[in-house]
């Protein structure tokens, strides 16, 4: 058996099904292997940036491994954007990249060290991923494949997970092993620590007791963890408001009976002014980034005790003005589990009055207006992801790129049970959504996914409507169309006086004929032009088998509302609320900010 071969029945081994690939010269070897195993396939893709992309969705879905094999030098050098995507998001992905024979490795050899280059295309891409992989290594032999192999698993799914990286020389790739000789990589033992989160689980209780305005934040870190169907029986169990970040949004029924709305910059008003006027947050899987907290975290929940349970002690013990009153570093599946457990009896209700006053702000400040629907010219993207949201089962998937179709869908899609939403929220790159819902449809025996890119966005990573095509994979991508860079273009008018460079097709952003795009590559070309066709394009588009493109014409200057203004708290969103409803509104006493004494990028 050769390095090459073993490496696909380890992959084997280890639930992997699919990979996703470019072939070059460098990884030809391993490639030629799959002619000789027919238990593991292979996609082949436009670009190596969309394979750590298909592979970040695949893991995410949480039916198999997601993998890519590349070239070295720029083939391996073009997936760092992907393997950031699942570094920021802690997605286990595994990263196999070729590399130049080992005799011709410039750093094979005390007089070549210094030497920038040796091999065709050879370039050190462990020591470019190193920062955004939990373990990137170089292959010093071919016996140390099977151990590399183990342990890069291992550290995948350790812990908090992230990618992993093996680089593999060329010659190593055909070279045979004898298995018996091979070493086997040994798991540290982890200690049992039930009694300490007994006793963290303990000191929860009685906070709650004690609190008058409890709130619960849902984050990432549950679907992470593995942690929704425990969460699922704790939230029978207790009987607080509970809101979520956005990469919390589809662990919770959009209408629970608790279920408040999602918080933070571009959050609810309803989710915001709940966590704002609480006195407890118990924190479940959130990093409580910028994105939620605002630019100002010491304004965050600044009249309430916040409990945050985090796998990550470096999270817990960030130092950026937010004061988290109880720390928890433990894993929230087996944190849950013990609340859960009988031994526990572990229960919990809000009071009436301050359960009612959260759900009151959900009916009086919904994202969706009713005047959206009136609109008449274009498309209203609220009122389209709303009813988009209504005709969607409640198996669907639903995969978004970055800046404002992004927020629109955050900010109007009604999550139904066993729905599931994600997005690449940590590094968030244009051109993440295509590839993702490729790679997302794949994971699912080729279901359809709901694909939402923006007209800039979709330019990124254009190419992979081939693999779409070729492959036949039912994904309806709707194009959220607003002939620009919409979220940039309000950051302009906020911070830039309304200079719109680099934003518009005056200043030298435009599309292509989309539909000829569309016809080129043999799928289907529908357009969404205002609020009235919605419904019977979207009919037809979800009966439909085949990959669909659908573009969806808003209006250029569609803005995002609510949207914090940087430097107040997130209680106070913009459009401001008149003084005299938002002083209703605050339980706690209200802040005066300036909002020019902070700015951050869109």
């Amino acid at each position: 058996m050769t390095v090459a071969e073993y490496i696909l029945k380890f992959l084997i081994s280890k639930n992997v099904k699919d990979v996703f690939l470019m072939i070059g010269g460098a990884i030809s070897f391993t490639v030629d292997a799959f002619s000789k195993n027919k238990k593991i396939k292979y996609t082949c893709v436009m670009h190596e940036q969309s394979a750590a992309m298909m592979a970040d969705a695949y893991s995410r879905c949480d039916k198999g491994f997601g993998a890519t094999m590349v070239t070295s030098g720029p083939g391996a050098q073009n997936l760092i954007t992907g393997i950031a995507c699942s570094w920021f998001d802690s997605v286990p992905v595994i990263h196999i990249t070729g590399q130049v024979n080992k005799f011709e490795l410039s750093s094979s050899n005390k007089t070549t060290k210094k030497v920038r280059q040796i091999g065709f295309q050879e370039t050190d891409i462990v020591s470019m991923a190193k920062p955004i992989t939990k373990f990137a290594y170089q292959l010093k032999g071919s016996n140390e494949i099977k151990y590399i192999l183990e342990k890069a698993f291992y550290i995948a799914n350790e812990g908090r997970p992230g990618p992993v990286l093996i680089d593999i020389p060329m010659n190593f790739q055909k070279k045979k092993i004898n298995l018996t000789k091979l070493k086997s990589f040994k798991k540290p033992k982890i200690k049992n620590n039930k009694i300490k989160i007994k006793n963290d689980a303990y000191k929860i209780q009685k906070l709650l007791i004690k609190s008058k305005r409890p709130v619960l934040i849902l984050g990432g870190g549950l679907r992470i963890s593995r942690a929704v169907n425990e969460l699922e029986k704790f939230l029978k169990k207790i009987n607080i408001p509970i809101v979520t970040t956005w990469s919390g949004l589809d662990v919770i029924d959009f209408n629970h009976k608790n279920y408040i709305g999602s918080i933070g910059v571009y959050g609810s008003r309803a989710a915001n002014f709940t966590v704002q006027n609480a006195d407890l947050v118990l924190n479940f899987g959130s990093r409580l980034d910028t994105r939620v907290t605002g630019g100002k975290p010491e304004t965050f929940a600044r009249s309430a005790k916040i409990i945050s349970i985090d796998i990550d002690k470096y999270e817990l013990n960030k130092k950026r003005g937010l004061n988290v009153y109880l720390k928890i570093n433990q894993d929230l599946k087996n944190f849950l589990s013990i609340l859960n457990s009988k031994s526990m009896n572990f229960k919990y209700s809000a009071s009436s009055v301050w359960s009612n006053i959260c759900k009151k702000w959900k009916i009086n400040y919904p994202n969706v207006i009713s005047s959206y629907e009136k609109q008449k010219k274009n498309v209203n993207p609220y009122f389209f992801i709303d009813r988009l949201s209504q005709k969607l089962n409640n198996k669907d998937i639903i995969v978004p790129c970055t800046g404002g179709h992004l927020t629109w869908t955050i900010q109007s899609f009604k999550i139904k049970k066993g729905q599931r939403l994600f997005s690449a929220y940590g590094n968030s790159p244009m051109g993440y959504a295509l590839p993702a819902a490729l790679g997302t449809s794949l994971a699912n025996n080729k279901k359809r996914v709901i694909c939402i890119e923006g007209d800039g966005s979709i330019q990124i990573n254009i190419q992979e409507l081939q693999t779409m095509a070729n492959n036949n994979i039912p994904v309806k991508l709707f194009i959220i169309n607003n002939n620009g860079y919409g979220i940039i273009k309000q950051f302009q008018e906020l911070y830039l006086g309304g200079r719109y460079e680099a934003t518009i097709p005056s200043k030298g952003v435009t599309n292509p004929n989309f539909k000829k795009i569309s016809n080129a590559y043999g799928i289907n070309y529908n357009e969404i032009k205002n609020n009235k066709n919605i419904d019977v394009i979207l009919k037809k588009i979800l009966k439909s088998k085949k990959p669909e493109f659908i573009n969806v014409i808003i209006d250029s200057n569609q803005k995002i509302v609510p949207k914090l203004q940087f430097g107040k708290p997130i209680e106070d969103l913009s459009p401001l609320l008149p003084r005299s409803e938002f002083k209703k509104n605050m339980i706690i006493a209200s802040l005066q900010e300036n909002s020019s004494d902070f700015t951050e990028a869109n």
